[in-house]
């Protein structure tokens, strides 16, 4: 590689920025390009929680048992556009079947040394640069309603002590001295602490991240993808509306948006959008000073300056459709886990998370095409996932060997 080398990253999300640092760091020039502003997808909504310990997938056993229970009540954590069940269900088959014991851990050994040293890779990524403001190292804590529900979800605690996790355990009253705003009703926490942390802002954090890109030289375009340019029966370039920009590389790094991005090149990936919310609390007193997982319910809570954001739950509809009340009353209920806390106004969001039916990325180069690269599919490890991953497809792009085994991320699987 060298300097005359063009790559086009398309997607301006946490991967797609992180790789376009990491490439233009190794000296080549780069083209960002998304229709929206650099971190105003999935990256802008997130719970902004730097978690090594998410190496367990949603599918894991027994869900199959539970997700109708889950659905029919209606209060969460899972949620389906019933209309959209025929288009899902190729992939919800593939998805559940993932839930095997066997398939679990394997998922959770290849998310491990994507997501393992989170806190390290971002303080890498954005080491001198305003970016480094927004992060934090900060323990994550997993309240329970006592021990016997943290016993009961014993089986993703074992999946993680084997990837090497560990974590503390308070009860009671130490519950209290840990998270004073924690209500009554939770009286057990798991508490991961080393290695883990949050960005204050994750969208702004992004941001940050473009303008040291654009800073160094590079170009962000802003502007819809229409489809690859072809020459000599190669990708020669990629069409934005009437523009055309060629490039001797290009990564797609589009998120949930991929799979419809790359269908052209004659890639049928089973990718999926899980559609996370949030509700966001502003100018509030009383709230957590940690990040929270009020497990019963699985939302993350989130202390960011100026506001408190509650993210999570789980819901199959597409990329198309808007949002639905249910779901955003369910992430604003979480707010009652913290009774002393008030606020002055609340914001919703909605977003969309890439999820693979392996809950697994995929990061490489793209069949019968060889200077196309991908980069997405982080389910709900994104933001977790996103400096480490932008670094390994940068030097795969460069030409460079990466320090894993890159085989669990291939794109053809």
């Amino acid at each position: 590689m060298t300097s005359d080398t063009q790559v086009l990253v398309v997607g301006a999300g946490i991967v797609g920025v992180s790789a376009a640092l990491n490439l233009q760091r190794r000296g080549l020039c780069v083209t960002l390009a998304d229709r929206q502003a650099p971190g105003e997808g999935a990256s802008y909504g997130n719970a902004g929680i730097l978690v090594p310990g998410a190496v367990v997938p949603v599918p894991v056993p027994g869900l199959i048992r539970k997700a109708p229970g889950m659905l029919l009540r209606g209060t969460g954590p899972l949620y389906l556009r019933w209309s959209y069940l025929p288009v899902l269900l190729p992939w919800l088959c593939r998805y559940l079947r993932n839930g095997s014991d066997p398939n679990v851990r394997r998922i959770a050994g290849a998310l491990m040394p994507i997501i393992g040293d989170s806190l390290e890779e971002h303080l890498a990524l954005a080491r001198g640069a305003p970016a480094e403001a927004h992060i934090r190292a900060q323990p994550y804590l997993f309240a329970y309603r006592d021990r016997a529900a943290f016993e009961a979800d014993g089986y993703g605690w074992a999946v993680r002590r084997e990837q090497g996790i560990r974590w503390r355990e308070y009860e009671g009253e130490a519950v209290s001295r840990l998270e004073p705003a924690l209500g009554p009703g939770y009286s057990f926490v798991a508490a991961l602490e080393a290695g883990h942390g949050m960005i204050d802002g994750p969208g702004d954090y992004v941001k940050a991240l473009a303008r040291s890109f654009s800073a160094a030289g590079g170009e962000v375009l802003q502007a819809a993808f229409t489809g690859f340019e072809r020459s000599g029966g190669g990708v020669a370039g990629v069409r934005f509306g009437d523009r055309v920009i060629r490039a001797d590389k290009i990564l797609v790094a589009a998120g949930a948006w991929s799979a419809r991005v790359l269908k052209p090149l004659g890639l049928n990936i089973p990718l999926e959008s899980e559609r996370g919310y949030h509700v966001e609390l502003w100018s509030t007193e009383g709230g957590p000073a940690k990040p929270v997982m009020l497990s019963d319910r699985k939302i993350a809570v989130t202390p960011m300056t100026g506001r408190i954001r509650f993210a999570g739950l789980v819901e199959f509809g597409g990329l198309d459709a808007g949002p639905r009340r249910a779901p955003q009353r369910a992430i604003a209920a979480g707010a009652a886990a913290f009774p002393g806390m008030t606020w002055q106004r609340k914001t919703e969001w909605l977003g969309h998370r890439p999820a693979p039916a392996d809950s697994i990325p995929y990061i490489g180069a793209v069949p019968a095409h060889p200077n196309v690269y991908a980069a997405f599919g982080h389910h709900h490890v994104g933001l977790t996932g996103g400096a480490r991953t932008g670094r390994l497809i940068a030097d795969l792009i460069a030409g460079a060997t990466p320090n894993i085994d890159m085989a669990p991320y291939r794109v053809k699987r």
